[in-house]
């Protein structure tokens, strides 16, 4: 126990260190805010600082472009002859458009690297090699898209037996139950013609969108507390003089899982699917490829982390306040179903809300590095704890299991 204790300090001891250079490589990525699946500069640096020969200890192993253009992967592992157990931390950082990083993804990235130079540094401080690997995986793509579900379906999460990530917040938090989310584009065709004249030879594009609106509207009554709707008319038409012969919708669908997102997903394409009938118009639902899955608890690494950070003097919201919380989305819930994950969420000094400009300019924040590094060191001192715990590991695979099997019981009934 004495011993694990100096390792947590010697990877507290690290991020201290590499605080400046750290510091810089989040700035860098902050004032250069790149757009899902166009954050080239972003992955440059990262790839960038990780290949530097300034680093302590042995080199890492980095891979640009990995298996997507702005994702990559550095590795590193002791020469120890037995299968290592595989520890891997995510970088995000893609930007909103118009705002910057009004979500803080410059943070995520910053606290991935420096909890990864962290682990790395305080078991390279060891007199004999243990069977660990570490990799960082720069995921892009979290706001729009879903990098890390691209990530999933090429392999990148194949073989590793934890991952972690920790998001920028207005509060502590070791977990947050981030809700499942289903984007959907609605498109109605109809037939054009003048409005004055003869309107009755037109078939209305855009009363079918306007009804499919009003019909979710109604649908809301019956809508748990817990699911959310929304949407925008994101084409409405090209003139008032002429019968709308198109229109488009855009909406996102979120409900505490799969398997309640599946039955607002029905109710919500009726309403669509009855405006069109109602309206004489032809109908197109498309839905996204990459469903965002609700991020599964795992408590035993939860109870770890909440550990740990007590120690730094990291404050947790209480049990309350994360059931009544406000949630959004995330593409690491779908990680969440392939391996053991922890994603907390920390406070940054501010408390502006994200996704707005006051966020932006908290997240490029002197303030904000104190926190985002004390974060890191708590990711990296609970990593310790799973590899140094062989009872832990094995509690957290059993939490992983039992979440996972109740999830999937209630998506896939009949499997």
């Amino acid at each position: 126990a004495a011993a694990l204790e100096q390792l947590k300090q010697r990877a507290c001891e690290s991020v201290d260190l590499n605080a400046a250079r750290l510091g810089a490589l989040s700035r860098d990525i902050w004032s250069r805010p790149e757009l899902a699946y166009a954050e080239h500069q972003a992955h440059d640096a990262l790839t960038r600082f990780f290949s530097s020969g300034d680093l302590p200890g042995a080199a890492w192993s980095v891979r640009p472009r990995y298996l997507l253009d702005t994702a990559f992967r550095a590795d590193w592992g002791t020469a120890a002859p037995r299968d290592p157990l595989r520890v891997a931390f995510l970088c995000e950082y893609d930007a909103l458009p118009g705002l910057g990083h009004a979500c803080g993804h410059n943070l995520i990235a910053e606290v991935g690297a420096a909890a990864a130079l962290a682990l790395k540094a305080a078991l390279e401080s060891l007199a004999q090699p243990v069977a660990v690997q570490i990799s960082v995986l720069g995921t892009p793509a979290e706001e729009q898209g879903g990098g890390k579900i691209d990530l999933i379906k090429a392999g990148a999460f194949e073989g590793l037996d934890v991952v972690f990530m920790a998001h920028p917040s207005q509060e502590n938090a070791a977990y947050l139950p981030d809700v499942a989310e289903h984007d959907v584009t609605v498109k109605y065709y109809g037939k054009a013609s003048h409005a004055a004249a003869y309107p009755w030879e037109g078939v209305n594009a855009l009363d079918a969108a306007v009804l499919a609106y009003n019909n979710l509207s109604v649908l809301r009554q019956q809508m748990k507390p817990t699911w959310r709707v929304h949407g925008v008319i994101k084409n409405g038409g090209v003139k008032p003089n002429i019968i709308p012969s198109y229109t488009e919708l855009e909406f996102y669908l979120r409900a505490p899982s799969m398997k309640e997102l599946s039955v607002l997903t029905e109710k919500v394409e009726n309403c669509f699917k009855s405006a069109a009938l109602a309206t004489g118009c032809k109908v197109e639902i498309k839905g996204g490829e990459n469903d965002y899955y609700n991020v599964l608890p795992n408590k035993s690494l939860q109870k770890i982390y909440k550990e740990n950070g007590k120690k730094l003097g990291i404050e947790f919201i209480s049990e309350d306040a994360i059931l009544n919380g406000l949630s959004g989305s995330t593409d690491f819930g779908n990680v969440t179903f392939v391996v053991p994950g922890l994603h907390p969420y920390f406070y940054i000094g501010s408390d502006a809300l994200n996704h707005t400009e006051q966020y932006t300019e908290a997240a490029g924040s002197q303030t904000a590095q104190f926190y985002a590094l004390r974060t890191a060191k708590a990711l990296a001192m609970t990593a310790l704890d799973v590899i140094f715990k062989p009872r832990l590991l094995e509690e957290v695979r059993k939490d992983f299991r039992e979440v996972k099997l109740k999830e999937e019981g209630q998506i896939n009934p009949a499997e």
